[in-house]
């Protein structure tokens, strides 16, 4: 079989993932981990693709999270196709070795009711349940998985920053990558819920990417005040037809709000159009 033809090995079972882990680091190779929630794009793809400079080996997660979700958006409504995903991942020169795909990584009944009494994760704008829920879920695949380094996009910005905090305070061994936002031609950032925006709504979130860059550069040019630099892109994005989820500059590594921009910051973002929620942001580094 040609080389970017790569049949990985589809692993479900906890136990044998684990298993299959330890065998390879015994030999010793080293395992990076991509995790995702399937229906894959060319922004998984690039995760993909950095996770195989860095290690002997790669396992793409396809999980859907159950606590990563708003309240308001149905998790039976996220797309997949598994088939589909599998043949991306066969496509990407090199290949990968396993896609870790768990039917379910909970107890639902106690885990899921835990998650959601736990208020002590993470204050920041996103809030702590959703925080609480991925820092349980990514915990339970380093714990399964074992690997030396994880991918993740940078598009979801709080969840890289919260994850790579978690692994420094508990001392996982683990070396987390942020990998650049893929943007379609358009400029909207890639997000696997796309394909449920309308041509109309899809032009009308352009606003998000464009009222960005109109911030980092006027930001560039010695508008620092937050303020009002928030309140460029809510009239925008308002004007647009977007409802505002939130629209927060933050210190890029505590994720604290700031009044002014005088030091490394990031402007994160979420936005409805029609039945979608979108994410994005811009990293300003003046």
């Amino acid at each position: 079989m040609e080389a970017s033809k790569k049949e990985p090995l589809v692993i479900t079972d906890k136990e044998q993932m684990r298993k299959w882990s330890r065998a390879m680091r015994s030999q010793g190779k080293s395992i990076s981990l991509v995790p995702t929630m399937g229906y894959l794009h060319q922004g998984h793809i690039s995760l993909v693709r950095e996770a195989l400079k860095l290690t002997n080996l790669t396992v793409v997660s396809i999980y859907v999270n159950p606590g990563q979700f708003a309240p308001s958006e149905d998790l039976s409504t996220y797309p997949s196709d598994f088939h589909g995903d599998i043949s991306k991942l066969m496509s990407v020169p090199g290949g990968v070795d396993v896609v870790f795909h768990p039917p379910n990584l909970y107890d639902y009944e106690n885990d899921m009711k835990r998650n959601k009494n736990d208020q002590g994760v993470s204050q920041e704008f996103r809030g702590p349940v959703f925080f609480r829920g991925v820092a349980t879920v990514v915990t339970k695949l380093f714990n399964i998985v074992e690997p030396d380094v994880a991918v993740f996009g940078k598009k979801d910005y709080q969840q890289w920053r919260i994850v790579q905090r978690m692994v420094r305070d508990l001392d996982f061994s683990i070396r987390i990558i942020g990998a650049e936002i893929l943007r379609d031609n358009d400029g909207l950032a890639m997000s696997s819920r796309n394909v449920h925006l309308s041509a109309e709504e899809r032009g009308k979130a352009l606003s998000i990417s464009r009222s960005l860059l109109g911030v980092k550069s006027a930001a560039e040019n010695g508008h620092i005040n937050c303020r009002e630099l928030r309140d460029s892109v809510i009239q925008a994005v308002s004007e647009a037809g977007g409802r505002i989820d939130y629209a927060e500059i933050v210190d890029q590594e505590s994720l604290q709000a700031v009044e002014e921009i005088n030091s490394p910051v990031v402007f994160c973002i979420a936005a409805w159009f029609g039945k979608v929620r979108l994410i994005d942001n811009i990293e300003i580094n003046l």
